[in-house]
């Protein structure tokens, strides 16, 4: 007997984690451009969730099968579209990332990564969890390495680096074996030590991607974003400054503190406390994210609810860990908290295909 899908089946308790998660956002954005040229600024972020949220709801009523059987048109578009960046592109502090549509700036690196998502869980569900062949993971590396090289010409490391969790994720969950991983492991540090000396880095990529390890060698120059971060972080103490009262943030000696460093400016005005309660936040979402992709119909299922945790969880890690000077400054955005279209858009759509495979788990 096919049963009746409703709204009931939504998880309304991620869903306010979420909507939690986007109130402390706008709060923070508010309170860090106050005194800014970017002052605002929050209230477009709540237009970004009140649209993303619309798209959550219309993404999860569509059958995530039928999603699956269109991404490979999906895939195609966005591979021109990436082309189109390169060609006819913004320029943007060095880099061709959007490309204008009237008074609106399309980011389709964002957006990428849904459509990549997708089109993993298409194929390895296609495999029927089989052992893989050599022949199945390089047609799975191709898959990712395609757009992922579109986007490192324009040039945009950071969101390049973001599909490279979802094929991880994508040949563990596929049935990769021991051997091979470590094959590939091997493989991948022996190319980033070719890049790496080869001459092709400028030798400012070099100091920006190096200098989160000593930013006091170039505190005015390429370590001047972690230092003041690492002063923001450091200042907040245990309570923090209050809303609005952090010296770095309100100084502007901050960095934009409402997107790549919003995480810098929330420490300083709200502490430790405030700051592990925001990653709480996260882990309990995340956790929630698991749990639903563990009750998936499935494998297809379960292999995009993990594709969305695997970003999630990689953009958070990097963003974080470059706010406390343990990674380089990548402009990887938090998802949720960090000021952005694109990027909001893509979190709400990516968690309405999660509750898509959430409400259809029971249906025959």
């Amino acid at each position: 007997m096919r049963r009746i899908l409703s709204f009931r089946d939504f998880d309304w308790t991620l869903l306010g984690m979420v909507l939690l998660l986007c109130a402390v956002s706008v709060l923070e954005i508010y309170s860090a451009t106050l005194h800014t040229k970017y002052a605002g600024f929050h209230t477009k972020q709540m237009y970004w969730i009140a649209a993303g949220l619309a798209a959550m709801f219309f993404f999860s009523k569509i059958d995530y099968h039928k999603l699956i059987d269109l991404v490979p048109w999906a895939y195609g578009i966005f591979l021109v579209a990436l082309v189109a960046v390169k060609l006819f592109g913004t320029k943007v502090l060095g880099a061709r990332r959007w490309i204008k549509i009237g008074p609106m700036h399309f980011q389709p690196s964002e957006w990428v990564k849904l459509i990549l998502i997708l089109l993993v869980a298409r194929y390895f569900a296609n495999l029927g969890g089989r052992s893989l062949t050599w022949r199945d993971v390089f047609k799975a590396i191709a898959l990712v390495g395609v757009p992922m090289g579109l986007v490192l010409i324009q040039p945009d490391l950071g969101t390049a680096l973001t599909y490279t969790p979802i094929l991880i994720v994508g040949l563990f969950l596929g049935g990769i074996n021991i051997r091979q991983a470590l094959v590939l492991s091997i493989c991948g540090v022996v190319l980033v030590a070719g890049v790496w000396t080869s001459g092709k880095l400028h030798p400012y990529q070099k100091a920006r991607l190096t200098s989160f390890v000593n930013p006091d060698n170039d505190p005015k120059g390429t370590g001047y974003q972690i230092r003041q971060s690492l002063i923001a972080v450091g200042s907040g103490g245990v309570w923090g400054q209050g809303a609005a009262k952090g010296t770095q943030t309100q100084g502007a000696f901050l960095p934009i503190p409402h997107a790549d460093f919003i995480f810098a400016a929330l420490s300083e005005e709200h502490g430790f406390v405030g700051a592990l309660s925001v990653l709480l936040l996260y882990f309990f979402i995340l956790m929630r994210l698991i749990q639903n992709a563990q009750t998936a119909a499935d494998l297809s299922g379960s292999l995009i609810i993990m594709g969305v945790v695997a970003v999630l969880t990689f953009q958070i890690a990097v963003n974080v860990g470059m706010v406390i000077g343990f990674m380089p400054v990548t402009g990887i955005p938090l998802p949720l908290m960090s000021y952005g279209g694109s990027s909001v858009l893509f979190t709400f759509l990516a968690l309405g295909v999660a509750m898509n495979v959430r409400m259809r788990r029971f249906v025959n």
